[in-house]
């Protein structure tokens, strides 16, 4: 992946505050049926995880977050599973991390690790 390339991550949740509100709410009344594990292992209760942000700032590639909403909106993509994270280079997307991997994280670090080994083998 070259430089001009930007790793876009979707979240499995809509922007606003009402949104915001509930899924904080959720996460901590019944985090176990959370519907956004991207969320849940990069974000504590106070917001985004310094050693996430961390991560994400000493990358060699500009980083989108965008929640489900923001990136139809963008990108007018129809029928993704989400989280999922795409590369995207002039304009176009290409699958990174699937919804599936996504999920299968259990941990910050887990999410860290399957990210370097997919920036690896592109």
């Amino acid at each position: 992946m070259d430089k001009k390339s930007t790793i876009v991550f979707v979240y499995n949740a809509d922007s606003g505050l009402i949104n915001s509100f509930k899924d904080y709410a959720h996460k901590v009344i019944r985090p176990d049926t959370y519907s956004c594990n991207l969320c849940a292992v990069t974000f504590g209760n106070f917001g985004m995880k310094q050693e996430w942000k961390g991560f994400i700032d000493k990358l060699d590639y500009d980083v989108e977050f965008l929640h489900r909403d923001e990136f139809f909106e963008k990108y007018n993509v129809e029928n993704e599973n989400f989280p999922v994270a795409f590369v995207k280079k002039d304009e176009n997307l290409t699958l990174l991390i699937s919804h599936t991997e996504i999920n299968k994280c259990k941990s910050l670090k887990e999410l860290i690790n399957l990210l370097k080994i997919k920036i690896k083998s592109i």
